[in-house]
């Protein structure tokens, strides 16, 4: 996932990011990117995914679905980018929650993810 490929060096440069996320979730992806590039943090490992699709409207003029996703980070960890050391994750993060996805079919019928949201609070 071109996600997880940014994630893994705090920086879009040389993914294909742009070319699966636009939008409020293009956004959401960048300030997370900015925020780990500030902190000197890169993520390692690998995130479980069980994604589902919950809801679609081929109908509408802008076809849409809702992806459902069981984020797992039980092989995902931040390190510090300099040292390499671990960061652990808080003790209050569950380490399988719930993320939604709105995806768009755009022109050419490309599927695009518009809007991505995390629910840490919600387990699976």
């Amino acid at each position: 996932m071109e996600q997880m490929k940014a994630y893994g060096k705090a920086s879009e440069q040389g993914t294909q990011l742009t070319h699966y996320a636009s939008l409020d979730a293009l956004a959401t992806f960048r300030l997370d990117l900015a925020h780990m590039r500030r902190s000197g943090v890169v993520a390692t490992g690998s995130l479980g995914h069980s994604p589902k699709v919950t809801a679609l409207d081929l109908h509408a003029s802008t076809p849409t679905a809702t992806v459902t996703d069981c984020l797992d980070l039980a092989h995902w960890q931040e390190k510090h980018l300099k040292t390499g050391q671990a960061i652990p994750l808080p003790s209050d993060q569950p380490r399988r929650y719930q993320a939604t996805a709105r995806v768009e079919r755009w022109d050419g019928g490309r599927w695009m993810v518009t809007q991505y949201t995390p629910h840490g609070d919600r387990t699976c």
